[in-house]
């Protein structure tokens, strides 16, 4: 099953419990779940682990979820987002990523 991002948003937000403070919980489980990617990466590069594509995906897609219900509470999609930052990472960086680019970078200007 194939889906954009927008009927991810959708289907994916049916699960969402609603509640006064769910732009806390969303946040919070932001920064957990992407904790526990970075957790696996370190273990990886530290500890001589394995990295375990599907434990990735499934950490990605818990990502994911809190993403798409954050956006969802602020009023946008998630292809709004990543058209945004499409558009920003074209200007910042034409023709691909470079260090000068990035050194001297236009949209700080």
């Amino acid at each position: 099953m194939q889906l954009s991002l927008n009927d991810y948003q959708t289907i994916s937000g049916r699960t969402a419990n609603r509640h006064d403070y769910e732009l806390a919980n969303y946040g919070l489980g932001l920064t957990g779940e992407s904790g526990e990617v970075a957790d696996l990466i370190k273990k990886s590069m530290f500890h001589g682990h394995k990295v375990d594509k599907s434990e990735i995906k499934k950490e990605l897609g818990d990502v994911l979820w809190y993403l798409a219900n954050i956006a969802t509470l602020a009023g946008l999609t998630l292809e709004e987002i990543a058209t945004a930052n499409v558009d920003k990472l074209m200007k910042r960086y034409p023709n691909g990523f470079d260090k000068e680019a990035s050194v001297n970078r236009v949209d700080m200007k």
